[in-house]
């Protein structure tokens, strides 16, 4: 599977809903709609900056995870944005990966 990270900001609608629900129902409702998909949640966490939470999982493909993301969306309160994630052993082969490129002006 896949490795990808969601990063969500809560609208104003989204803040309310979490004060009113807590933070352990809002994790609860994202692993279960990841775990709905044929997913696994690594680890998913609140955070205070540039984004309210955290997730960091596995999904079976990019389709599903443009799936998740939009329906995310689509239902109100969260803008999430998903980052594929890629291990070091995936780097390596991507670097051995021999390719002709031409960059711009050259």
């Amino acid at each position: 599977m896949a490795k990808f990270l969601l990063k969500s900001t809560y609208t104003l609608d989204g803040i309310k809903g979490l004060f009113k629900d807590g933070g352990s129902k809002r994790a609860e409702a994202a692993t279960k709609a990841i775990e709905g998909l044929g997913g696994r949640v690594e680890s998913l966490c609140f955070g205070l900056g540039a984004h309210d939470t955290y997730v960091v999982c596995e999904l079976p493909d990019h389709k599903t995870a443009a799936a998740l993301a939009i329906a995310i969306r689509a239902a109100g309160g969260v803008d999430t944005r998903v980052t594929p994630l890629l291990t070091p052993e995936e780097v390596d082969e991507a670097t051995r990966q021999q390719l002709k490129y031409q960059p711009p002006g050259a």
